[in-house]
C-alpha cells in the first residue's frame, strides 16, 4: 500500500501556506496565503500534488494540458508527464490569455486546464476561454491548491490537489484582529 502524505503539513512545513494579513491579488484580504513559488521550487512537494491531479484524470482521455503562466505551465508540464499527453501553455499578450509561439489546439482535443491557485477563479477561466477559442474541448479543470469561495463555477467541472481553509473579506470589511497584524500584499497580478 502508497504512503499517505500529509499534504497539508508539508505545504505549511515548506513554507508554502503562511498565515498573516494579506492583501490578494483580487484587492480581498485574508488570513491565510499560499506561497505557490515555495511548492514550484520544490519537485518533490509540486509532483505530489501534481499526481493527484493526475490520477484524478487518468481516465478521461486527456489529449492535452494546458496552464497559463508563470506556474499553471510547470503544473502543465508536470501533469501531462504523468498522463503521457501533450502540454500547452497559455500566456497572456496585452493582458489576455492567447496561445502563442506557434502553439495549436487540434479541433475537439480533450483538454484538462491547470493552474496553481484559485482565489476567484478568474485565470482559470481566462485559459478556459482562450482553449475553447483555440478549437479545444475543455473536459475538466483542476488546480494544485483551492482557497476559493464555496460553490465557485468556472463553467466546467473542476477539482483541487488540496483545499486550504481560508477565509477573505474586502477591504472594508476587514476584522480589527486582522486589521492588527501587518499587510502583507504578496502575487504576481497588481492589486484590485
Amino acid at each position: 500500500m502508497a504512503e499517505t502524505v500529509d499534504l497539508g503539513k508539508m505545504l505549511e512545513d515548506r513554507g508554502a501556506i503562511l498565515r498573516g494579513h494579506f492583501v490578494l491579488t483580487s484587492g480581498r484580504h485574508s488570513d491565510v496565503y499560499f506561497e505557490k513559488f515555495r511548492v514550484l521550487e520544490q519537485p518533490d512537494v509540486l509532483s505530489a500534488l501534481c499526481a493527484r491531479i493526475a490520477e484524478t484524470y487518468r481516465d478521461a482521455k486527456i489529449d492535452v494540458v494546458a496552464g497559463p503562466t508563470t506556474g499553471g505551465i510547470i503544473i502543465a508540464f508536470e501533469v501531462a508527464r504523468l498522463l503521457g499527453v501533450k502540454s500547452l501553455y497559455i500566456e497572456s499578450e496585452n493582458g489576455i490569455k492567447t496561445i502563442r509561439r506557434g502553439a495549436t489546439v487540434a479541433p475537439g482535443a480533450r483538454v484538462l486546464v491547470v493552474d496553481d491557485v484559485l482565489t476567484t477563479g478568474l485565470s482559470v477561466r481566462e485559459t478556459i476561454q482562450c482553449v475553447q477559442q483555440a478549437g479545444g474541448d475543455v473536459v475538466a479543470a483542476s488546480v494544485l491548491i483551492d482557497r476559493s469561495a464555496p460553490n465557485t463555477d468556472l463553467g466546467v467541472e473542476w477539482t483541487a490537489a488540496y483545499k486550504v481553509e481560508a477565509q477573505t473579506w474586502a477591504a472594508d470589511e476587514v476584522p480589527e484582529w486582522l486589521n492588527a497584524i501587518a499587510v502583507t500584499k504578496p502575487g504576481t497580478r497588481p492589486s484590485a
